[in-house]
Parts: C-alpha cells; sequence; structure tokens
C-alpha cells in the first residue's frame, strides 16, 4: 500500500470514528437535556438497609459525600441526575412475627435523619406536589416506601401511622407469605399458597391504601395477588422494581398479560436492574436492560414505564450500569433506540407523577369513607410473641359459653323446684 493511500484510510478511519463519538455525545447530551427538564424518578434503593447493615444506623459514623462502598453516594446521585428517589425501608422476613414494626420504624427514621443531615442534597416528599417543588429546587425529591407487608403485622393501625410518618408505597409482600397474603415464591413452588392469593383481610388492606391515598407495590407478589389486586383497586397501581418476563422469565417480573392490563388501568412497572431479572443469569449489561423498556412499551406503551433500579439491594448489577450515576447512560440508549423526547420524559418521571397525582385524587374522593379498624382475626396471627389483647379468644368465649350453660341449667332446675 502506497504512503498516500495508506493517510487516506487512516483518515478515513479517524473521521469514522469521530462521527461515531459525536452521535454518541450527542445522545448523551440530549439525555442529560431531558433529565434537567423531567426529574427521573427511581421506584426503589436500598440504600437505608445498607447504612443499617454497615452502620446500624448511626448516620454519625458515614458520610454519604465520600461513602465509597455502595452503589449510592451524594457525588453518584448529582451525576446520575436523579430528580426524586424512593428510599425503601425494608427489614427481612425473619423479623416477621418478631420486631419488624420496630425495624421498620427505625428504617423509616434513618431515612428521615438522612434528609435532615444533608437538606442541600435531599427533601422530604410526600406527594407529587412535592416532587416537583425538590426538582424545581435542584434538590432530591425523597420518599419513603415500606418493602413488604410483614411490616405493619397485620395491622390497618400501623398502616395508617406508618402513611403519617411519610410512608407513600407499601410493598405487599417480601419473599414470605404474611398471614393475609402469598408471596411471589408460591408461583415457583418454594413456597405453599396458603390464602389463595389474597385474603379477605388483604382486601381490607388495599382498600385501606386506597383511601389513605397511598401507592400499592405489585413487586414480589404472584401472579394471582397482581390480577386480584387489579380487580379491586380503585387507583393504579405499581410495581417498584420488576421487570419483563418474557424477556427473562423470572417468577419476579411482570408477564405480558398483566402488562396489558397495566395498560388499561394506568398503572406503572419500573424496570428492575438486577441481573438475574434482566437476563436471568449473573451477568447482563445495559443494552439488555434497554431490551425490558422496548418490550413494555411494545406490549403496553411508553405511558406505563419507569426505573426502578433496585441499587444497594442487589449483589449484581449490568455492565454500563454499576451505580447510580449511569442512568444518563441508560436514557442516552433509548434515545439511540429511537425513542421520542415526550416517551423518555414519561419513563423519567412523568408517568409515576400521574399516578401518583391519581392515587392523590381516589384519596380526595374517599375523604368521607369511613374507615375499617377491623383487626384481623386472631386465629390468623396467633403465635407465641403476639398476646391477644382486645380479642375475645377462643378459650374465653368457651369459658363463657360453659359458664352460660351452668347458669341456665340452674335456673331450670330452680324453677322446677319451685313449681314443685
Amino acid at each position: 500500500m502506497s504512503p498516500r493511500l495508506m493517510l487516506s484510510s487512516c483518515l478515513a478511519l479517524w473521521i469514522s470514528c469521530c462521527a461515531v463519538t459525536l452521535a454518541e455525545d450527542s445522545f448523551l447530551t440530549r439525555a442529560q437535556d431531558l433529565m434537567k427538564e423531567t426529574p427521573l424518578i427511581d421506584g426503589h434503593n436500598d440504600l437505608p438497609w445498607q447504612l443499617r447493615k454497615s452502620f446500624n444506623n448511626q448516620l454519625n459514623k458515614v458520610d454519604l459525600n465520600t461513602l465509597d462502598t455502595t452503589h449510592t453516594n451524594i457525588p453518584k446521585i448529582r451525576k446520575g441526575q436523579i430528580g426524586a428517589q424512593f428510599w425503601a425501608a425494608y427489614v427481612p422476613c425473619d423479623t416477621q412475627y418478631k420486631d419488624a414494626v420496630r425495624q421498620t420504624l427505625e428504617q423509616i427514621d434513618v431515612i428521615h435523619r438522612m434528609c435532615s443531615k444533608y437538606p442541600d442534597t435531599f427533601q422530604f416528599a410526600t406527594s407529587s406536589k412535592d416532587i416537583e417543588d425538590a426538582f424545581r429546587s435542584k434538590k432530591v425529591a425523597s420518599l419513603i416506601g415500606v418493602e413488604g407487608g410483614h411490616s405493619i403485622d397485620s395491622s390497618l393501625g400501623t398502616l395508617r401511622v406508618m402513611y403519617h410518618l411519610g410512608v407513600r408505597y407499601m410493598t405487599l409482600t417480601h419473599s414470605c407469605n404474611t398471614p393475609w397474603m402469598d408471596n411471589w415464591r408460591v408461583d415457583t413452588g418454594a413456597d405453599p399458597s396458603e390464602h389463595n392469593g389474597l385474603s379477605a383481610f388483604g382486601e381490607k388492606v388495599i382498600a385501606e391504601m386506597n383511601r389513605l391515598g397511598m401507592l400499592i407495590d405489585l413487586a414480589h407478589v404472584p401472579v394471582k395477588v397482581m390480577n386480584q389486586v387489579l380487580d379491586i383497586s380503585k387507583a393504579p397501581v405499581i410495581f417498584s422494581h420488576s421487570s419483563a418476563y418474557t424477556v427473562c422469565p423470572h417468577k419476579r417480573n411482570v408477564p405480558d398479560d398483566v402488562l396489558d392490563r397495566l395498560n388499561k388501568t394506568g398503572g406503572i412497572v419500573m424496570v428492575n436492574f438486577y441481573n438475574d431479572y434482566v437476563t436471568c443469569s449473573t451477568t447482563a449489561n445495559l443494552s439488555d436492560v434497554a431490551d425490558h423498556f422496548d418490550h413494555i412499551k411494545k406490549v403496553g406503551s411508553a405511558g406505563i414505564i419507569g426505573f426502578g433500579g433496585d441499587y444497594d439491594g442487589v449483589p449484581r448489577v449490568p455492565e454500563g450500569l454499576e451505580d447510580v450515576s449511569k442512568y444518563p447512560d441508560l436514557v442516552a440508549e433509548l434515545l439511540r433506540r429511537g425513542w421520542t423526547d415526550e416517551e423518555v420524559k414519561a419513563a423519567l418521571g412523568n408517568n409515576l407523577l400521574r399516578v401518583m397525582r391519581e392515587v392523590e385524587k381516589v384519596r380526595d374522593t374517599m375523604l368521607t369513607t369511613s374507615l375499617d379498624d377491623s383487626p384481623i382475626p386472631y386465629d390468623d396471627v396467633k403465635n407465641p410473641c403476639r398476646t391477644s389483647y382486645g380479642y375475645t379468644v377462643s378459650g374465653a368465649v368457651r369459658s363463657l359459653s360453659t359458664l352460660t350453660l351452668l347458669l341456665v341449667t340452674a335456673f331450670q332446675a330452680v324453677m322446677t323446684l319451685t313449681v314443685s
């Protein structure tokens, strides 16, 4: 090859590489610009659980500006342009029937304290308006989601207290059945079905969440429960951190028929980044995650999609999405695949804001609805760690019946003697 031809080839290759780089940069720039206009609202982050595990919730022993052992810290949040975050108040299933309520309250507390310690970064939020206000103030709207119905210990009163403390969604189960609902592992055969999905008390939980204005989160529930809740909820529902079952047939993901129902009822699936739910294997990349976005849009619409990374709650995340700073790269990939600006803005946050507004609207229409203060039947929750105060337990009922029978018998005997 002549020197002139070689030079021409090298020049052409250089120009080609520059053109590709410029194109890549243009998608990323466009993504970053869209994220300045619309808040990226992530549905699920487990940083509070990492604070529990590593520091026993002692925030004085950690600096979120320099913490480098987690997917999430303040510099990564800023680089990732997160506009709002649902922080998970999660406690494991082995706290059920023990100290789940206390531990959950402590997780709620640490989220509040995190916002107080870093007021220049986080702004506590409980409504769609709060999210928009925080975004305009260039702060991260910080909301609370309780991850697992075991956290309320089968008590509507506890559910109400958590709402008043700022909780705005509850994941109905985690990876264990509660006394009123089956969990997703029932669909794998790992756990038995105890309630045929949702019990009568479980229906009361759904109704009370509607009345309060609390988002119903169907991540971690079996398909039967997905459909049962869609049948009875007056408000749209969310999947705070789940993906598409057709792309990866893991039972934690959402099947197409449910995606279709979500599209008709106005719900949302916030796509999970955990490798095992993305590719059904231990490895995945950013493009694999985008495949879930594409599939959900194809089966439902761009109006039922959101982001639910599950950062700091999973051991493996995709290449290219190593931590929360990488969100703009995923948004750029969607643009590269032909998503319009409006579709991207819907997925970023407009879909979740719409769902929240609808949930708030349903709450407002139920202001005159009497709350249901009937407790779960004692036999459904009876265990060695639970007292029966307030209940008329079965033993007491039997004793009362026996006493009544004896009194009636004695009265009849007295009357007989009197007549004689």
